[in-house]
């Protein structure tokens, strides 16, 4: 018999992977979320394939599944595993993917992962803004290191010995003198 699982169960950011540049859910792991099995989730899905455009969902390709499988544990193909690679859910895919389960665990899990989509993009956000006020951070002592250099340097020339006043080389009137014209 199948445990059914509640939210406080499942590990939910851990099953959010990163495929072609979006956050994504397997179809195995959205069809224990919502309590049923990968294969009716996805005859689901198939029968209602008008709610899933390309941004919505895509089906892994072979790299991909092979990827994520060394990161995941996944069963082998050959040893009761998968034939066909998954079917991968953005964000919007997990959501549409309730409506066509019309189950209350399906609306009480679909709730649960919009949720930790947002808490993840607010992780996400949260770093972004600290990455930026320490590189403001960074650029700031930059700048500072510099001032700092320049004032050493005027300093170190303010404390060295004074030029010495350099008397002229070459011949010199005295222009107040008429004694020294000659005519």
């Amino acid at each position: 018999m199948k445990k059914i699982l509640s939210p406080s169960d499942i590990p939910l950011t851990s099953r959010i992977h990163i495929v072609r540049g979006q956050k994504i859910m397997l179809d195995a792991d959205l069809a224990e979320l919502y309590g049923v099995s990968t294969k009716v989730f996805n005859q689901s899905v198939k029968r209602n394939l008008n709610r899933f455009p390309v941004d919505f969902m895509f089906q892994l390709t072979n790299e991909e599944h092979d990827r994520l499988r060394s990161q995941i544990v996944t069963s082998n193909v050959g040893r009761g595993g998968r034939r066909y690679s998954p079917l991968a859910f953005t964000e919007h895919g997990t959501i549409m993917a309730a409506t066509v389960l019309n189950s209350q665990k399906a609306i009480e899990m679909s709730v649960f992962i919009v949720r930790a989509f947002v808490q993840l993009r607010e992780m996400v956000s949260n770093h972004k803004e600290l990455i930026d006020k320490l590189q403001e951070l960074e650029n700031k002592v930059s700048g500072h290191d510099q001032a700092i250099a320049n004032l050493f340097e005027a300093i170190r020339q303010l404390m060295g010995p004074p030029a010495e006043k350099r008397r002229l080389i070459g011949f010199r009137t005295n222009l107040g003198d008429e004694s020294q014209d000659g005519l």
